[in-house]
C-alpha cells in the first residue's frame, strides 16, 4: 500500500503531561474516491456465526488486493452508519460493517446477553469466521470500546486499529445531554423514559439523534434524515428493541467500574496494533478531554482531533477521517491481503 501524506494535523490542545507520548495523525494525499451524492446503504445479509447470526453490509473492494476490515457501530447505531466512510476506503479495504445483536436488522441475541463482553465475543467470532487473518478494524463510540478491547485481547487479528469517539470510561456516562438516557439506567424508572420515547413520533426521535451526535445538525442530507426515521419506525415495530438499547447501555456503564486488569483503560495498554484515535471537539457524548488520555494510553497512537465535528465523524466529515485511516495504513506498512471477505 503507497500513500503519500501530508504534514501531521492535530487540532487539540495536548495537556502538558502528555505531550512526550503524544503522536499527531498524519494525513495521507491519496486521492479519494468522490462520493456520488448520498449513497444508499450497502446491500447485506445475515451471516451464521456458531453462537447466532448477525447482519452483514459488505462495500465491495476496488482493488484485487483490498484488505479485510471491519467496521463496528456505536450504541443505538447500525452498519448504516458507515456507508461513506467505507466506500472512500474501498480502493484500499475490503469492508464489512455489523450490525451488532439487538440492532440494525440483527436480532436479539439468544441469551439476551447485551454486555460489552458478549460484543467483543461476536466481533472476535466474525473476525474468525472471515479466515483472512488479522483486519483493520474501525469502531465508533460503544463499537469503539469493543474494538479495543478484541484489539487488546486478540492481537492476532487486528491488523490496524481506528477508534472513532470511543466511549471510555469517564466519571459521567454516555448520553449525558439526553435527559431520558440516565433514566434508562435505573430499574425503577426504566419504563417511566421507555414510555416516554415510545409516544414521540419517529421523525423527531431521530431528528434528536442527530442533534445529539451531530455538531451542525443541518448539515445532514434529508434523504439520510429520512433514512433514521425509517429505521426508528421499523425498530419501534421490534419488541426486543427498547431492551437491546437499555441493556446495552448498562452493559457499557458496568465497564465504567471495572477494575484491575479488567479495566478498559488497563486494557488499553496491551493494545499491540497501530492505532488511530479521532475526536471531535464539539462532542456532546463521550467528551473531547479523554482523547488525549485514550491516546496516549495505547503504545502505537495517533491523535487527531477534529474541529467543529461531534460524535461521529466518520458520518460528520468522511473525507477527512478517510485521510486519517489511509495515513494509519501507510504507518502500519501491513503486507497486503489476498484474502476476500465472504459476500
Amino acid at each position: 500500500m503507497h500513500l503519500t501524506r501530508r504534514t501531521p494535523v492535530v487540532h487539540v490542545t495536548v495537556p502538558t503531561s502528555y505531550r512526550r507520548w503524544m503522536r499527531a495523525a498524519e494525513l495521507s494525499d491519496a486521492p479519494l474516491l468522490p462520493l456520488p451524492g448520498v449513497l444508499p446503504p450497502w446491500p447485506g445479509s445475515l451471516r451464521e456465526l456458531h453462537d447466532g447470526a448477525v447482519f452483514v453490509r459488505p462495500t465491495p473492494p476496488r482493488r484485487e488486493n483490498a484488505e479485510p476490515a471491519l467496521y463496528v457501530h456505536g450504541l443505538g447505531g447500525a452498519s448504516t452508519n458507515w456507508t461513506d466512510l467505507a466506500y472512500l476506503l474501498s480502493e484500499w479495504l475490503d469492508g464489512e460493517a455489523v450490525d451488532l445483536p439487538g440492532f440494525g436488522h440483527s436480532s436479539a441475541p439468544p441469551d439476551g446477553d447485551y454486555s460489552i463482553r458478549a460484543r467483543v465475543h461476536i466481533v472476535t467470532s466474525l473476525i474468525e469466521d472471515r479466515r483472512c487473518g488479522p483486519v483493520h478494524l474501525l469502531g465508533n463510540s460503544l463499537g469503539g470500546l469493543v474494538s479495543l478491547l478484541v484489539a487488546a485481547s486478540r492481537p492476532d487479528l487486528v491488523r490496524t486499529l481506528t477508534l472513532i469517539s470511543p466511549a471510555m470510561p469517564a466519571f459521567r456516562p454516555p448520553g449525558h445531554s439526553d435527559p431520558l438516557m440516565p433514566l434508562l439506567l435505573l430499574p425503577g424508572l426504566a419504563r417511566v423514559a421507555e414510555r416516554k420515547l415510545s409516544r414521540v413520533p419517529p421523525e423527531d426521535r431521530a431528528r434528536a439523534v442527530v442533534e445529539l451526535c451531530f455538531a451542525d445538525p443541518t448539515k445532514i442530507p434529508e434523504q439520510r434524515l429520512a433514512e433514521a426515521t425509517e429505521e426508528v419506525r421499523r425498530r419501534g415495530d421490534l419488541p426486543w428493541a427498547m431492551e437491546a438499547l437499555t441493556s446495552s447501555l448498562r452493559g457499557l456503564v458496568r465497564t465504567y467500574v471495572s477494575l484491575g486488569a479488567a479495566s478498559p483503560w488497563r486494557m488499553a495498554r496491551s493494545v499491540q496494533a497501530p492505532t488511530l484515535v479521532v475526536w471531535g471537539d464539539r462532542d456532546r457524548l463521550v467528551d473531547v478531554s479523554l482523547a488525549p488520555r485514550t491516546a496516549a494510553a495505547i503504545p502505537d497512537a495517533r491523535l487527531l482531533v477534529l474541529a467543529d465535528i461531534g460524535h461521529t465523524a466518520q458520518l460528520e466529515d468522511p473525507d477527512t477521517t478517510a485521510r486519517a485511516v489511509m495515513g494509519l495504513l501507510e504507518d502500519a506498512a501491513a503486507t497486503p491481503s489476498t484474502c476476500r471477505g465472504q459476500s
